[in-house]
């Protein structure tokens, strides 16, 4: 579905949005890592306090750090599903010997990676992953559900130098843990939802069917089988194009993929499935700034007093 909101004419030419990159965010020497401007966070910040103002009633709030359980995350299946995508944090072990000896090698040119050891962290490749084991040690979700309000610092490894695809970024979700029933009611209400947000944002969009990345030939299957399911929605905005749309936001249906994995349980005994809408924090910025320019003082008065700025 198409908001009424309209592209300008120029949306989609590269030097337009190098311009705009240039404006926003600062080089590190790595694609799709930046240093970002205080113009650029105090967007951020307003979409998070925006967000903060629809969240659902009785939602327990939760921040994680950037990292998380390895044992977890490899519980979770996702080093199965996305191998490609995943950060594993890695240190120097061994003795002060054993590490001064990497140190001083490296000093005469030899290259200190080969003696890293993984440790028991990953970078967090999502908001919610912390959240089910959580939840699993409190034992039966009530009647009703439980709905979290969490965001994290996330990391996937794709590098790119396309403006709305970062390697590090802001996610923030809100959870839904309960019946299939409470799941599916939760994510009908919050695509609504999120139409008039864009709607009121001043973002062109649509919302349609997706489905995760998954890795390689076996994944093309899992793929086809969750658009079928209709596992997944995401709401489109044109960033770069028509025809390349952004992913700003996405509403998932888990079934009961968590509550095996974990032992959710609903009041009745019965498996909890999982729901959630992610907003991309980073990506919904860069689509304000791409549709409305780089300076938030010419933005619609609209805008800006729906974001407060």
């Amino acid at each position: 579905m198409l908001a009424n909101a309209k592209l300008p004419g120029d949306l989609g030419e590269p030097d337009r949005l190098d311009r705009l990159a240039e404006t926003l965010f600062h080089p590190t020497g790595v694609d799709g890592v930046y240093g970002r401007t205080g113009a650029y966070e105090s967007v951020v910040e307003a979409l998070a306090a925006l967000i903060s103002l629809h969240r659902p009633a009785h939602a327990e709030v939760l921040r994680f750090p950037p990292v998380m359980s390895r044992k977890h995350l490899e519980r979770h299946g996702y080093l199965k599903s996305f191998p490609n995508l995943l950060g594993c944090v890695s240190c120097l072990g061994g003795s002060e010997n054993d590490i001064r000896g990497v140190v001083d090698a490296f000093e005469e040119g030899e290259p200190w990676t080969p003696a890293l050891e993984a440790a028991d962290l990953v970078l967090a490749p999502a908001a919610c992953y912390p959240v089910y084991p959580l939840v699993a040690a409190r034992g039966r979700a009530p009647k009703g559900g439980l709905i979290f309000d969490v965001a994290a610092d996330c990391f996937r490894r794709e590098p790119s130098r396309d403006i709305d695809r970062f390697q590090s970024f802001r996610m923030r979700e809100f959870v839904c843990i309960g019946s299939p029933e409470e799941i599916q009611t939760f994510r009908s209400a919050w695509v609504e939802r999120a139409k008039e947000l864009a709607d009121d944002l001043g973002l062109p969009y649509r919302v349609d069917l997706a489905s995760d990345p998954f890795f390689g030939r076996g994944g093309q299957i899992l793929a086809i089988s969750a658009i079928q399911q209709e596992l997944k929605f995401e709401l489109l905005v044109p960033v770069l194009s028509e025809e390349k749309p952004t992913a700003c936001m996405s509403f998932n249906y888990h079934r009961e993929h968590f509550g095996h994995i974990w032992g959710l349980e609903t009041e009745d005994g019965a498996v909890a499935h999982t729901g959630c809408v992610a907003f991309g924090m980073d990506r919904l910025a860069v689509a304000l700034f791409a549709t409305h320019g780089a300076r938030v003082a010419d933005w619609p008065a609209a805008v800006r007093e729906v974001l407060k700025l």
